[in-house]
């Protein structure tokens, strides 16, 4: 009894270890961001991992100068990532909520096809159609903040769908069929009945939708008129002076400005996203 709670404290003190390895790993590109943005450019290029002090502290002046360089104002970048993450993260939560319940609640074959078209689509890599979808988009006149959530919300169908999916064939039918017995139609039943419930599901799509918005980089520089509309991720990438020159430390600035709300927003949100997904995965 005892050499074996020995051995189990063992495991559990090697795991520890391997897991406090591993977060250190994945915390040190954040940090590193962190205290280069408060160095001057030459020593984030000579002294990447020391931290600001003395003659390297710059205080908030990589900062100032992010924001303000160029003719084309930071604020302006952070208001049309703003724009796209909210409207594209609510089409993509009402249109594909109520896609699943309709394939979760009528089992034909074009339901079933529709589904697994969905889940294929999160497989898909995005370079396979980006210049066929960029040409597209200049065709619809889809490369505007305002038409943009269009094409996000067919890139974001696919993993909300499949856990939308999940979740609704955990909910009892026989709460839909009294709400039609009461005189409630499809919509109503839907909006009334069903949404609510989706509440865990709805939070966790939503959060992880935002943050995957939000950071996009490559979707928006292929699509939006890049002489109009700028978002923060294309805003930070032609942050360069003469000759292709980067002033490194203005860079990381302006990173850091970018994930401090991703990065908070997902503190306050995680606990959602684990019982999202636990409830959308109770029934497949």
């Amino acid at each position: 009894m005892k050499n074996s709670l020995a051995a189990e404290r063992r495991r559990k003190a090697v795991m520890s270890i391997v897991l406090t390895i591993v977060c250190i790993i994945y915390v040190l590109p954040v940090l590193t961001v962190v205290i280069n943005s408060f160095k001057y450019n030459t020593y984030v290029k000579t002294d990447t991992f020391a931290l600001p002090l003395g003659e390297m502290w710059a205080g908030f002046k990589n900062f100032i100068k992010g924001m303000t360089f160029g003719n084309y104002p930071f604020w302006q970048s952070a208001f049309y990532s703003l724009i796209i993450t909210v409207f594209s993260t609510a089409l993509i939560l009402l249109f594909t909520s109520m896609a699943a319940w309709y394939i979760a609640r009528v089992d034909s074959k074009f339901c079933r096809a529709v589904y697994y078209l969905c889940v294929f689509s999160m497989v898909v890599p995005f370079q396979m159609v980006m210049f066929t979808l960029s040409k597209t988009a200049d065709k619809l006149q889809l490369n505007t903040p305002w038409t943009i959530p269009i094409i996000y919300l067919g890139f974001g169908a696919g993993l909300a769908i499949f856990m939308f999916v999940g979740f609704v064939k955990s909910i009892p039918l026989e709460i839909e069929e009294a709400a039609a017995i009461d005189g409630c139609g499809p919509l109503r039943t839907f909006f009334s009945v069903v949404f609510p419930m989706l509440k865990p599901t709805l939070i966790s799509v939503g959060i992880l939708e935002i943050m995957w918005v939000w950071n996009d980089y490559l979707l928006p520089y292929l699509v939006l008129d890049r002489t109009k509309y700028m978002t923060i991720p294309i805003h930070i990438q032609y942050l360069k002076g003469s000759y292709g020159t980067v002033d490194l430390g203005a860079t990381m600035a302006l990173i850091l400005l970018s994930i401090i709300p991703v990065i908070i927003f997902y503190l306050l949100c995680q606990k959602h996203i684990i019982k999202g997904v636990a409830a959308g995965a109770v029934k497949g």
